[in-house]
């Protein structure tokens, strides 16, 4: 089921402008996001072609079923609890059965986790891109030579020096498993042929051992550290997904500002604490934001990544605090939730 046979068949019950425009925090460069609720025609619903949420290519516009609407209110879901608090100049459309919908049924001390779980994954985000815009990644892999080391007196130098030093190709070299010493190799040298090498290719993930005759002089001790280079490999495919399918515009706007962290999700993250006490505090989900100037102060880089997080180390604790003196409840009215979905689709379905 695509958005456009929902608009065709008149299953939308609630369609709301959310995110920034929402918030009120919406700039020159801000996309219009879609969310709302749709509500499955009764032979879908009592089949096995129960279909959850729908959403287009880019999940900038997204409809959840009523049922699945329902079920993460009850979880007190930050991103659908804000949509029974829209602006009513941000509601685009609400049918009149979903007043029935009270936030009060739903809002209780789950948000202090909810809300605040959220904030901290935003932080994390926000951290994760200022690791890779601090430590890039350069384009060309290294390959397991780069993790080989050699023993050169009472320290080790990197394997790669080691042969620029002794003037030898890492091709002529034969290495053979020392017992019980995991990862160390005893290094002989050869003339190009008559062993297997470090390794065969650049693709190698496992060193070549060769045969080696009785006579053969040992040159040294090869320490190979798997592990690192398994590591490495894996930040190395990370780094350049994330590369590929990184937002240009946000990454260069992220550049600009000079301060080396994802400042949009920095702002999300003062933007839901601040939510989560005043649910603690005042019982309700304020939607669109007071403090406007800061956050978008936030966004644009105005403000040093360390003074943010005491910022929000300070607010968490204003969280926990907020939730300890709330008289809200302590988890959702399930049973007074179960009994208004079961007559708002039954109104629907025998109107």
């Amino acid at each position: 089921m695509t958005i456009e046979e929902l608009r065709r068949k008149e299953l939308i019950i609630l369609e709301c402008i959310s995110g920034s425009r929402a918030y009120g925090l919406a700039t020159e460069h801000s996309d219009t996001d879609i969310k709302g609720v749709f509500i499955l025609p009764k032979e879908m619903y009592y089949t096995n072609q129960y279909i959850p949420q729908v959403s287009n290519e880019t999940n900038d516009i997204v409809f959840y079923e009523l049922g699945r609407f329902v079920e993460l209110l009850s979880l007190n879901n930050p991103n659908i609890l804000e949509l029974l608090y829209t602006p009513s100049s941000k509601v685009l459309y609400k049918h009149p059965y979903l007043s029935d919908l009270k936030p009060s049924i739903f809002l209780s001390k789950l948000c202090e986790k909810t809300f605040g779980n959220y904030a901290l994954s935003q932080i994390k985000k926000a951290k994760g891109l200022k690791k890779k815009i601090v430590n890039p990644m350069s384009k060309e892999r290294k390959n397991l030579l780069s993790f080989c080391y050699v023993n050169e007196e009472k320290d080790s130098i990197p394997v790669l020096d080691f042969l620029n030093k002794k003037g030898w190709k890492q091709e002529e070299i034969g290495l053979v498993q020392i017992p019980h010493m995991k990862g160390i190799y005893g290094l002989y040298h050869a003339e190009k042929g008559i062993y297997n090498g470090i390794i065969q290719n650049e693709q190698s993930t496992e060193v070549a051992l060769s045969s080696v005759s009785k006579e053969a002089i040992q040159e040294g001790l090869l320490y190979c550290n798997k592990e690192g280079f398994s590591t490495y490999c894996k930040k190395y495919k990370e780094y350049w997904n994330w590369v590929e399918k990184r937002n240009k515009s946000r990454y260069e706007s992220t550049l600009s500002n000079g301060k080396n962290y994802d400042a949009k999700n920095m702002m999300h993250v003062f933007r839901l604490l601040d939510m989560a006490i005043e649910i603690g505090k005042n019982k309700k989900v304020m939607v669109e934001r007071p403090n406007r100037g800061f956050l978008l102060g936030v966004k644009s880089g105005k403000y040093e990544y360390d003074d943010l997080i005491e910022l929000a180390n300070d607010k968490q604790k204003q969280l926990k605090e907020a939730f300890k003196n709330s008289t809200l409840q302590s988890t959702p009215n399930s049973d007074k939730i179960n009994r208004v979905l079961y007559e708002i689709r039954n109104r629907f379905y025998t109107k």
